[in-house]
């Protein structure tokens, strides 16, 4: 039941949220959950045994609130310094750390028009005016369409790449000139899906004063409940964003998080090995729905975004929940033909194709 607030005791910018939407998480039994993004695989074997150490001293005790063993950690895998790490409770406290610390100039933040919809809630919470950049035909991002609003009628630029929901991904290249374009504000490059096929800018970080690169351990890591963000820019931005967390939380990430972070960068080979299966299964996938007449769109992620010429997106989508196969299906104009479906097990792509053939079969 959904209650109704009463404005007397509420703030005006309360009152005029609209909350980000998660996905579903069932209850129900033996469903194929395909629909929010999650690493089909376990997290490396090493990651539980050093959740399990941790738990067994130190929990009565505040873990460290800088993270420095994370920090290092990450620092190490991407050849950076630990001063260009900032923590926080998964990507999207990450995401809202810097909304706050960098967006609110009074100007509009560009951002595309199909993106990860967090982005327009926390520029609702902030009071920060959003600006969307329409996608072009094949919902493809084209950073020449952020030139016309460069600095100073930019709050500063977010977009995800590769994107979400659309999962295409742009090259180093285009992600440089959007940069250039906007070299006094901060342009936020969200990469929670970079690790499946596409190109990091971490490269570019120290290049550029502007540049923030945001992380998550949710998805190639198989950490989604564990709740694991990073980003990652130079030392001015990363103390900005401390100041922020330390207004607000000291200690967003505990100790078994922390230890279980550790472990995870700790087993490279592991995670090779479960990102190598899931970008093949992928591929597979892609060939089975085109197979049953599906378009789909370049994926540099762990998800693919398709639709049927023949089939409504959320017919499909009822179809399958009806077989106990669970997408997501977005009622966004532009998009509501679409199925995002996250890549899952070798046999759950079966069970997904097979339940997406009835249907086709079914509605030819």
């Amino acid at each position: 039941m959904k209650l109704r607030l009463n404005a007397q005791f509420i703030s005006p910018i309360v009152q005029q949220l609209v909350p980000y939407v998660p996905g579903e998480q069932p209850k129900m039994a033996n469903l194929v959950k395909l629909n929010t993004n999650e690493n089909p695989y376990p997290p490396s074997p090493r990651v539980v045994a050093a959740i399990q150490q941790a738990a067994q001293h130190g929990l009565q005790l505040y873990p460290d609130p800088d993270g420095s063993s994370l920090r290092q950690a990450i620092a190490q895998h991407l050849d950076i310094t630990p001063e260009q790490v900032f923590l926080g409770n998964g990507s999207d406290e990450v995401l809202a750390h810097a909304f706050f610390a960098f967006f609110q100039h009074g100007c509009p933040l560009l951002m595309p028009d199909i993106s990860y919809s967090f982005y327009k809630v926390y520029c609702g919470l902030y009071s920060i005016a959003a600006r969307t950049v329409p996608l072009r035909d094949g919902l493809q991002l084209n950073v020449a369409d952020y030139a016309c609003a460069a600095d100073p009628a930019a709050a500063g630029v977010v977009i995800a790449n590769p994107n979400a929901p659309t999962g295409v991904g742009l090259p180093l290249t285009d992600i440089e000139a959007l940069l250039q374009m906007h070299p006094n504000r901060v342009v936020l490059v969200d990469e929670a899906y970079v690790d499946f096929g596409g190109q990091s800018a971490i490269a570019l970080i120290d290049r550029h004063p502007n540049l923030l690169v945001v992380h998550t351990l949710s998805k190639s890591r198989s950490l989604a409940g564990l709740r694991i963000g990073y980003a990652c820019g130079q030392p001015h931005l990363i103390e900005a964003l401390n100041r922020v967390k330390n207004s607000f939380n000291s200690y967003p990430l505990d100790r078994l998080a922390l230890a279980g972070g550790v472990a995870a960068f700790e087993d490279q080979a592991y995670f090779e090995q479960t990102r190598q299966a899931v970008m093949s299964s992928r591929e597979g996938l892609v060939l089975a729905l085109e197979d049953l007449g599906f378009v789909v769109l370049p994926s540099q992620t762990n998800f693919v975004f398709a639709r049927h010429p023949h089939h409504e997106g959320a017919d499909l989508a009822a179809g399958l929940r009806a077989q106990g196969v669970l997408v997501r299906h977005f009622k966004q104009a532009r998009i509501d033909a679409y199925l995002r479906i996250s890549v899952g097990t070798p046999g759950q792509c079966d069970q997904l194709v097979a339940a997406l053939a009835k249907l086709v079969e079914a509605g030819a």
